[in-house]
């Protein structure tokens, strides 16, 4: 079994906004929405579990379960880092799960392609992340701000998600990473902390993660009016109206 955990507890901070940005609107949809109809394209994904804010799992679980064209989904809280929200979550996953892909819930605009090519170099090797190569020239500095070196750019990979992983080796690392007070910048780096190797695989420079207005307009185009026909025929707008909804008691919430 192959259980995708979305990571999707974000405050919106560097979109400008006061809430959650999986909920801002993407083509007339949420940005989560995409991400999960994306996913349930993949035949070879069974269900997901959400990691969200502890005050939006019940809201978030409520409109989801009932939307259709959506793989079965748990909703469970996250925690303060995202590499503890990252371990909520897989201490949800069903015990028949062989492989956890971890993906951020930002990515609306993943392929089934990478997802498969993701989930075939881990059931080789038993990790793997995408990444597509580096385009443009690196340079390091030191703290003056003077240049060091020049890395060769042919070893440099800008790293993507989905992130898989056999789940013992995922929990393993993740545990372990708990005991040492080891934060990582994402979950390849957590497992590179125990020895084990991860191997990169060819993801899609189209596969970025919504962090500012300006991500919004490249989705925008990519997505164009075929891709929004799709989301329409899974998506009610009752249900999105649902969202908006959830979206305005949080802002009371917070204020």
């Amino acid at each position: 079994m192959i259980t995708a955990i979305f990571p999707a507890a974000g405050k919106g901070k560097r979109m400008g906004a006061s809430f959650n940005k999986i909920f801002a609107g993407l083509s007339d949809k949420p940005i989560l929405i995409h991400t999960l109809i994306s996913f349930s394209r993949c035949n070879l994904v069974d269900n997901f579990v959400v990691v969200a804010a502890k005050e939006e799992v019940e809201s978030i679980s409520r409109v989801l379960n009932s939307m259709p064209g959506i793989k079965p989904c748990k909703v469970v809280a996250g925690g303060s880092e995202r590499q503890y929200s990252v371990y909520n979550g897989l201490l949800a996953v069903p015990k028949e799960t062989d492989i956890v892909l971890v993906h951020d819930a930002a990515r609306p605009l993943i392929t089934a392609k990478v997802i498969e090519n993701v989930i075939d170099e881990v059931k080789s090797s038993g990790a793997a992340v995408a990444a597509v190569p580096v385009t443009s020239t690196i340079k390091v500095v030191d703290d003056n701000n003077v240049v060091t070196h020049t890395p060769k750019r042919e070893t440099l990979w800008t790293i993507q998600t989905p992130q898989g992983f056999r789940k013992d080796i995922l929990l393993e690392a993740n545990e372990k990473a708990r005991q040492e007070n080891f934060l990582g910048t994402d979950d390849a780096s957590i497992v590179e902390n125990m020895g084990y190797s991860v191997k990169v695989v060819m993801g899609d420079y189209k596969n970025i993660k919504i962090t500012s207005p300006e991500d919004l307009i490249f989705a925008e185009a990519v997505l164009g009016k075929k891709a929004v026909k799709k989301v329409k025929n899974h998506v009610s707008s009752a249900l999105y109206n649902a969202f908006d909804d959830m979206k305005a008691k949080i802002l009371k919430t917070r204020l």
